[in-house]
């Protein structure tokens, strides 16, 4: 696909094409490169804990698009600068709609990578791009406090600038270094989350959360944030590595 820089005026109609057309898939070692350049940024603790970040905000996304799509009132949300968040919403303090806001939050990274690397395995690099971006800037418009704003906004714009300016090539490795990382990064908070409470620590987790809403044991919500996390991985990866 050409960048949408380089032309002049587009219309509506070409517009749509470009973003919602197919773009080639990138050569195998592109692919491998960016997977090396995920696990880089998640594995050593030190760049975890800056990437960590990105990571919170599809956590904290996705309690407050579930809370809105099973008809809870999003009250707002806020990212800390130690990787924390909260998401607060209104409405009935039981029942389904409860119960998934809170599922959501462990499961909204790998499974946002899974539907990320379905995007790229059919070619729609693009469509992924414009899509990550739009729902930063509706995020954006839930964020209550300065460091949250300003984290979405480096973000968002991050997105933006390459959706727009880079060259295809650069659109293409930024796009699957994205989708790995949310797949790998969508692994390891679930294990330190275990660790945690291991300790006896977290006591007010989201697994704890739904254990007193389901009456289900704390560990068998973890067993199921674990179970999402590593099949997205395996899943996205048959994508990305087009197996």
């Amino acid at each position: 696909m050409d960048n949408l820089a380089s032309t002049g005026p587009l219309s509506l109609p070409d517009l749509w094409d470009r973003v919602t057309g197919s773009q080639p898939h990138p050569d195998l070692w592109v692919v491998i490169a960016t997977l090396v350049a995920a696990l880089a940024v998640v594995v050593p603790h030190g760049a975890w804990r800056i990437s960590r970040n990105a990571v919170t905000i599809a956590h904290e996304g996705g309690h407050g698009l579930i809370a809105l799509v099973t008809g809870r009132t999003l009250t707002g949300i806020r990212l800390h600068s130690d990787t924390s968040g909260l998401t607060v919403s209104r409405g009935k303090p039981h029942g389904l709609g409860m119960i998934l806001t809170a599922a959501a939050g462990y499961t909204a990274p790998p499974l946002l990578g899974l539907g990320g690397a379905a995007l790229l395995g059919a070619g729609r690099i693009t469509l992924l791009l414009w899509l990550a971006t739009a729902l930063l800037i509706t995020m954006l418009l839930m964020i209550r406090n300065a460091y949250g704003a300003l984290t979405v906004i480096l973000t968002g714009g991050t997105f933006l600038l390459v959706s727009w300016l880079a060259e295809p090539q650069v659109q293409s490795g930024f796009a699957y270094a994205v989708v790995w990382f949310l797949l790998l990064g969508g692994v390891r908070p679930a294990f330190e989350l275990q660790a945690k409470r291991s300790h006896g620590g977290a006591p007010d987790s989201d697994a704890d959360q739904l254990s007193r809403l389901t009456h289900v044991p704390a560990g068998l919500w973890l067993f199921f944030f674990h179970v999402v996390s590593l099949c997205s991985l395996m899943g996205g990866a048959q994508w990305l590595l087009r197996l």
